[in-house]
């Protein structure tokens, strides 16, 4: 189907026209299944062959509402023009020749735009990599260069990545870590600030953060401050259920580092790039992380992450103690450079903030009326909804999830889970997705919850 075809689709928005998935899918999911590991799961099985904005069509010409967006890599939408334009005048000059060896203008291009757009008013430098796990671990490489301290304090529901060292700091068993020990050394974990299910059954603001306190403890019975190098989380977890800690939360953690000589890493893989209403969810909060890391959306898709940190503390390792091959490939670097200028020139954190306040006000009364609605929570256009069997004792309703999220599959529209109990609905919609398809896309979502009861 040409552009103007799909363009014209997303116009009506969802269009069904074989049943889900049409026979083209079906072929080709027997040749997956024949060819691909099970270990790489299947949320809906259709196979896509076109993008366009917020907009997907698979190969049987099915057209659905994506609110997942390659999961948080499409702030900027699928295939933005510009984005498209950049790829194509970058491809006629040059793929690749590896930075370290032969170094190009684009790289330094997206390190100065890190460097100038990211919090904190000091002296910054970038190193770019090919993704957020990559990035995750050259941040802690780095701390720990700096530091010469070894040990890492992630948090409880975190999710960092897949390699054996993020695998570790990520804080899932299933299926992240199951099968796949030893997990690296030195990494130590505490609870997280998720009000909905506090680990010291307090309540916010009365709480006076007791979560973040709890670092002194960690300090005092774990593992000694003089050790630590830093300590990673996201400002708002993504795979752990979108949970957004109170601002207060990071003012404290951000103090007894700073007072223990301990760095303070800010994992914005998933919530960078205006997703939450600001470039950075740590401006939304007062934060200025020593090292902060940034992936999914920079690239619009393209595989492309970034370390983004003081200068001192990124000059740490020896010349040559940090690279790759591909990191920060010229055709990726081509493509962030134009999503950096659609930050400004779509005002994607302006469009976060609408979503943000039209999902607020068409799901203002849903807890009244779906007794399966735990909580609804998150910030700019970073939405989820928690689903309990019973609001009383929290019980996941982790079936009921899986339910809900199917019969929306059914009528066309692309959600997914998050959670460590499979049982939180979460929104992650191009920005650029028009009133109309938010109302559809949520529309669809609501007739889901109106029919589906807790199970027994």
């Amino acid at each position: 189907m040409p552009d103007s075809a799909l363009l014209a689709a997303s116009e009506s928005s969802i269009r069904l026209v074989t049943e889900i998935p049409g026979p083209r899918s079906q072929e080709l999911i027997q040749r997956r299944t024949a060819n691909v590991p099970r270990s790489l799961g299947m949320t809906l099985p259709i196979f896509i062959e076109r993008a366009e904005g917020a907009m997907l069509e698979d190969v049987d010409g099915n057209v659905f509402l994506d609110f997942v967006g390659g999961i948080g890599c499409q702030n900027a939408g699928h295939r933005p023009a510009e984005t498209v334009a950049a790829i194509k005048e970058q491809a006629d000059h040059l793929l690749h020749s590896c930075f370290m060896v032969t170094p190009y203008e684009g790289y330094v291009e997206v390190a100065e735009w890190l460097n100038n757009n990211t919090p904190g008013n000091f002296p910054k430098k970038t190193i770019l990599t090919n993704s957020g796990a990559e990035a995750v671990e050259n941040a802690i490489k780095i701390a720990r260069t700096y530091t010469r301290r070894p040990a890492i304090i992630a948090f409880e529901d975190a999710f960092h990545g897949r390699t054996q060292l993020t695998m570790t700091l990520t804080g899932k068993t299933h299926p992240y870590k199951a099968g796949f020990g030893p997990m690296a050394p030195e990494i130590y974990r505490m609870p997280y600030a998720y009000c909905y299910r506090c680990s010291y059954n307090l309540t916010h603001p009365s709480c006076k953060v007791e979560c973040a306190e709890r670092l002194h403890s960690m300090f005092a019975r774990h593992i000694e401050a003089e050790s630590v190098a830093a300590v990673i989380f996201e400002p708002v977890q993504g795979e752990g259920g979108f949970i957004a800690p109170p601002a207060d939360w990071f003012q404290k953690i951000a103090e007894i580092c700073r007072k223990n000589g301990t760095l303070v890493i800010a994992d914005e893989v998933q919530t960078g790039f205006c997703r939450t209403g600001t470039t950075f969810a740590c401006e939304r909060f007062g934060l200025e992380p020593d090292l902060l890391i940034t992936a999914k959306s920079i690239a619009a898709g393209l595989p492309l992450a970034a370390v983004t940190g003081r200068a001192e503390v990124m000059d740490a390792p020896l010349p040559g103690g940090l690279g790759g091959t591909y990191g920060g490939n010229p055709v990726s670097c081509a493509a962030a450079l134009s999503v950096m200028k659609l930050v400004d020139e779509a005002d994607l954190a302006g469009k976060a903030e609408a979503i943000g306040r039209q999902f607020e006000e068409r799901t203002r009364n849903w807890a009244k009326r779906f007794p399966l609605i735990g909580d609804i929570r998150g910030i700019g256009a970073m939405r989820a909804i928690e689903l309990v069997k019973n609001r009383d004792t929290k019980e996941p309703a982790t079936d009921e999830t899986k339910r809900i999220l199917g019969l929306c599959h059914k009528r066309g529209l692309v959600m997914i889970s998050a959670g460590v109990y499979g049982n939180v609905i979460r929104l992650l919609v191009p920005l650029v997705a028009t009133p109309g398809q938010i109302s559809e896309g949520l529309g669809i979502l609501e007739d889901a919850l109106e029919s589906t009861e807790p199970l027994p």
